[in-house]
């Protein structure tokens, strides 16, 4: 069975960014902020057509539609850990993110926007 992320608490994840803010974020840092923000897109875009990759940390699959059990996902969604804190937290939008090359999507179900910011 897939592992299931769980969000961090509202108070934990304030002290994350508190952190991140600072600059030169800690490996372990990056991890807990992409760890959770991954979470909350599942909780609200519940699927498996979509996998979202923020590699080195974690994939996971999201979205409504259909579902994928082998290979590369019909949907894919790349991005660096720093990237993704920014949309999830709202720093960043989707349209910029995707202009400027930050995200790979790719397949028709891959634009993340109606989710993001995730707070």
């Amino acid at each position: 069975m897939p592992t299931r992320l769980k969000p961090l608490s509202p108070e934990e994840f304030d002290s994350l960014r508190g952190r991140l803010a600072e600059g030169s974020p800690e490996r372990a840092d990056l991890k807990a902020a992409t760890k959770h923000l991954l979470a909350l897109l599942v909780d609200v875009a519940p699927g498996n057509s979509v996998e979202v990759r923020v590699p080195p940390y974690f994939a996971v699959q999201c979205v409504p539609g259909s579902r994928h059990t082998r290979g590369t996902p019909p949907a894919v969604v790349e991005t660096d850990a720093l990237t993704w804190i920014a949309l999830g937290t709202g720093e960043l939008t989707w349209g910029d993110a995707v202009a400027a090359g930050q995200v790979r999507a790719s397949g028709e179900r891959s634009d993340l926007s109606q989710w993001l910011p995730l707070e």
